[in-house]
């Protein structure tokens, strides 16, 4: 297949942690940050929808005593800074069970019939139903959109790309929290050897190019 051409049928939308936790309840150094994603990620739902493209939510759904998480032995925390002492601890979980920053945000119009896909590490695949939903459906081709772009986001991608799915990645509908650099990194020097980096403009038009009529 020309690689600027999707099959619907074989089709879903993937958004990767666009919550309530990470948008509306964050700074609001961070929430400007992630604006322009967030306005790519509500364009491309409108045009899946309008085209009947499924879509599935991925979303982290922490315990809030944190037992479901890991202290793993690593130079920084998440967001780069040193830990106390040198010595890496739990943070608190941002995207709890059953708290409204774990929810998918308004914007993107989450309906009963999406799927959630709650997650417990950074890839939307690990030990998740995510792969058994997508096969039952017969898709193998993934239009992914979210943040952050250096972590969940890459983890998904990797897993995605073992799994053997076509994807492409919507590159003005992702975002990451360390800043415009390692987005471009990824997006200019990783993901084109996995998938299809296009912008939320071009997957529109690939939309509607596959839509009938």
């Amino acid at each position: 297949m020309n690689p600027n051409q999707i099959e619907l049928k074989k089709t879903a939308i993937l958004f990767f942690d666009i919550l309530n936790g990470y948008y509306h309840e964050a700074s609001e150094t961070a929430k400007a940050r992630k604006k322009p994603m967030v306005d790519g990620a509500v364009r491309l739902m409108k045009a899946g929808r309008q085209a009947g493209i499924p879509i599935f939510h991925a979303k982290g759904n922490h315990r809030s005593d944190t037992a479901t998480s890991a202290v793993l032995l690593t130079d920084t925390r998440i967001n780069l800074t040193p830990w106390p002492d040198g010595i890496p601890t739990k943070d608190v979980p941002v995207a709890v069970e059953g708290k409204s920053g774990a929810d998918v945000i308004p914007e993107l119009d989450p309906r009963p019939d999406d799927y959630y896909i709650p997650k417990y590490r950074w890839s939307a695949f690990f030990q998740t139903y995510l792969d058994l939903a997508l096969r039952a459906r017969k898709i193998d081709t993934l239009l992914i959109s979210g943040g952050s772009t250096d972590v969940g986001l890459a983890a998904t991608v990797f897993a995605a790309r073992d799994l053997d799915y076509n994807m492409i990645i919507v590159r003005d509908a992702c975002a990451s929290v360390h800043g415009q650099q390692v987005h471009d990194v990824l997006m200019d020097l990783m993901f084109p050897r996995m998938a299809r980096v296009r912008t939320t403009d071009q997957v529109a038009q690939m939309i509607k190019e596959a839509s009938p009529g």
